[in-house]
């Protein structure tokens, strides 16, 4: 596996801010392909959804991250006790997350699941790797959607992540076989240049309320 390619920062402006929802304790976002989920150490890394949303609001906390390449829904809470009630949910695995994928060639099967512990590569930051020995378990699972016949065929997948871990879409499915397009770290070059975006998208989230509790779900259709 090869280095990861160079990091650069163009953030996304149009549209600024996408609200899916919003009331007194949470906010549901749509996170564009291109921004940063919080602040970089670098000045010119400030651009993120989190200060675009205290921009707007003045208060919104962050629970949980996606990839700057990653696009999709996200919730902040919108003062520190809907951001406890949150993260405690996300901490303990009790939230719903499906996120749409579409992979280099065709999977093999109709659903699996994928059991493989990942772990910071030292020597190559910020990339991941399958370690058996000092990795922390991360399991997906997948649904096929639909397969696409083409130049480069491709398959469409619904994954349901039981983990939350850095990169963990990512490597699982380069692991199978199956770069997502579009993919910067874990694809090779024809397949990286096969889309104009990582083809990864979180397109819902469902939870408990922070205000009673009532289990909620929210939708940000895919864009590809």
């Amino acid at each position: 596996m090869n280095a990861p390619r160079p990091f650069t920062y163009d953030p996304p402006t149009e549209p600024w801010l996408t609200v899916l929802h919003e009331d007194d304790d949470i906010l549901v976002l749509s996170k564009p392909s291109g921004l940063l989920t919080v602040p970089g150490k670098e000045a010119h890394l400030a651009d993120c959804l989190e200060a675009r949303a205290v921009t707007r609001w003045g208060a919104a906390r962050i629970v949980h991250r996606l990839d700057k390449d990653t696009s999709g829904v996200m919730v902040l809470g919108r003062h520190d006790k809907a951001q406890r009630h949150l993260g405690k949910q996300f901490q303990s695995r009790r939230v719903g997350k499906t996120y749409i994928a579409r992979v280099a060639g065709h999977v093999n099967g109709d659903s699996g699941e994928v059991d493989l512990p990942i772990a910071t590569d030292p020597e190559r930051r910020p990339m991941q790797r399958i370690d058996h020995e000092r990795g922390r378990a991360a399991i997906t699972r997948w649904e096929v959607m639909a397969r696409e016949e083409g130049a480069m065929p491709v398959t469409r997948l619904k994954l349901m992540p039981v983990t939350g871990r850095s990169h963990q879409l990512r490597l699982h499915l380069a692991h199978l076989g199956h770069p997502i397009l579009g993919d910067a770290f874990y694809a090779d070059d024809a397949i990286f240049e096969a889309a104009p975006r990582l083809q990864l998208h979180a397109e819902t989230l469902a939870l408990r309320h922070p205000n009673g509790g009532a289990r909620v779900s929210f939708t940000d259709p895919t864009p590809f």
